[in-house]
């Protein structure tokens, strides 16, 4: 998952981020045709972990199954955490299991919350969603319109009756435009990112042809750092000219990583315990602090810039631009 906001550090300044808890589904509806909307609650009855708009949880899920979902309720309600899930017919699993099998009762496990996509100060915020990518977006709106700051929302997906949330953001008046591909095409990206101003903020998330579209536009027209996004789906990583390289430790030991294994797996070979649940770049718990050296970045976590910078790097899939990297797991 992608954005553009400055950074905490690495995952050894996330202690909050790896705890476990327990939460029970108390409510579950039907957002969409095949989007289900869950509410949790805490199993104790207690108070949940606080959360701002952007944030996800990792649903831990069983046999393996560790999924990311986006908050999408109000972060000032610290009884109920909500979540939308699309069922993902070719997905690995998660979605499947989601739909199949959490009912009002069931007791689930969660680490979190998280978040790699932050809501940063604007004068004014440009929303651009694409199906199940409306779920992180909900919650921006809701805390920009408290605010009174200026806002829109272009809001895209196959059909009126795909799009999860429809209803509820179609009273929200002319700040939104509900755009349902089989009665009007492809959004219109020109239209919805006409006015490239000074300290006005795009924020998109949705399938990953729309995210490189919007990618493309900002380049061309936005002021640098204006665009925020976040992926659900890893980009593309060609591996076949991979070669070996070197990880150097704090205590001076070196870990020899071949061509193909990732940094992750030799580390986590020589006994480092690294928070991970994607395994392809997109979630960003595996991100280790880089010492000295040059990573070559293929995560969809870290943004162009962050990538530059060279502080840190997701384990996972990014792997060495030099001979040997000095990591601080």
């Amino acid at each position: 998952m992608t954005n553009t906001t400055a950074r905490s550090g690495t995952n050894t300044d996330l202690t909050l981020e790896e705890a476990y808890f327990r939460v029970r589904v108390t409510e579950r509806e039907e957002l969409a045709v095949g989007v289900v909307g869950l509410t949790l609650t805490a199993e104790d009855g207690g108070p949940l972990p606080a959360w701002r708009p952007g944030a996800h949880i990792d649903l831990v899920l069983g046999d393996g199954l560790v999924r990311q979902y986006s908050l999408c309720g109000d972060p000032g309600d610290r009884a109920t955490y909500r979540v939308g899930v699309l069922l993902e017919a070719e997905g690995r699993g998660g979605s499947r299991f989601v739909h199949e099998k959490l009912h009002p009762g069931v007791v689930v496990e969660v680490r979190g919350p998280r978040n790699r996509f932050r809501l940063e100060e604007a004068d004014r915020y440009v929303f651009v969603a694409g199906g199940i990518g409306i779920t992180p977006i909900l919650a921006m709106i809701g805390e920009v319109d408290k605010a009174g700051r200026p806002w829109t929302l272009v809001y895209g997906g196959r059909t009126r009756s795909s799009m999860a949330y429809a209803d509820r953001l179609s009273t929200l008046g002319s700040h939104v435009r509900l755009w349902p591909q089989d009665e009007h095409g492809l959004i219109d990206l020109p239209s919805a990112l006409a006015d490239p101003a000074p300290g006005a903020a795009v924020y998109t998330c949705g399938p990953e042809p729309l995210l490189r579209a919007v990618e493309e536009h900002c380049g061309r027209h936005w002021p640098s750092g204006s665009l925020h996004l976040e992926r659900f789906t890893a980009k593309e990583i060609d591996t076949t000219g991979d070669t070996p390289f070197e990880i150097e430790l704090p205590d001076g030991q070196v870990l020899q990583v071949p061509a193909d294994r990732s940094a992750l797996e030799v580390l986590e070979d020589a006994g480092f315990d690294i928070l991970s649940s994607c395994r392809e770049g997109t979630c960003g718990t595996c991100e280790v602090a880089i010492v000295e050296g040059e990573a070559d970045h293929r995560d969809s976590v870290l943004t162009p810039e962050e990538q530059a910078e060279n502080t840190c790097m997701m384990v996972c899939v990014s792997r060495a631009a030099c001979p040997r990297l000095k990591l601080e797991p």
